[in-house]
């Protein structure tokens, strides 16, 4: 493990680089974006919610072992407006979901999937994401938050938007931001595979 370099544009250009060349996340990426944003845009037809979840649970690894009750919640919710006008208060909402009769939370999930429907809008949350903001509030003092602030989601965009405009990283959007967060948290940040500490392999998917 090694400690994240200071963020600078040159960085951030850096890392986002580096994504290009990873064609298995790019190709991803761009097949998400293919079924969110022209095949099923809506979230008025439970196929194609449901086809969206599923995607979204096998691309990023998201655990969901009921992705009908899932794709059922979201079509109860009617969320296309709020979507459309970056209603940041949906996604702690669209995260709670009664499963077998206990109550879930699936934050990180709802966050990448509102993301995939409006990108600029609503940036990601995942583990890697929250350990590099942690880590950078604590060397810069960049915004004030405790960690589990980032679990709200209003409060964690507001944390992105701080550290984008501490670091002088206007020139990037939320989502390269994201990107950026994302590559150098598993650099940083490695998880455990089999074992032993090492950053996850090329192949692995994005997980919360």
């Amino acid at each position: 493990m090694s400690l994240p370099s200071a963020p600078n544009p040159r960085v951030v250009s850096g890392y986002l680089q580096q994504w290009e060349q990873l064609e298995n996340y790019r190709l991803q990426e761009q097949s998400l974006s293919l079924l969110f944003k022209e095949l099923c845009p809506a979230n008025e037809v439970l196929e194609h919610i449901l086809l969206k979840v599923s995607a979204l649970n096998d691309f990023y690894s998201t655990n969901i072992f009921d992705t009908y009750s899932v794709a059922k919640h979201i079509l109860s919710m009617k969320i296309d407006q709020r979507l459309q006008s970056g209603d940041l208060s949906l996604v702690n909402e669209l995260a709670k979901v009664i499963l077998r009769e206990k109550p879930r939370n699936f934050y990180s999930f709802a966050s990448k999937y509102c993301s995939h429907h409006f990108p600029e809008k609503f940036p990601i949350y995942d583990s890697f994401v929250e350990k590099m903001l942690v880590h950078y509030d604590h060397a810069d003092r960049f915004s004030r938050f405790h960690k589990a602030d980032l679990k709200h989601y209003e409060l964690f965009v507001k944390v992105i938007k701080d550290f984008q405009s501490h670091y002088g990283l206007g020139r990037f959007t939320l989502r390269q931001i994201d990107i950026f967060l994302w590559l150098a948290g598993k650099d940083s940040f490695p998880r455990n595979y089999g074992g032993g500490t090492t950053a996850s392999p090329q192949g692995a998917h994005r997980s919360s």
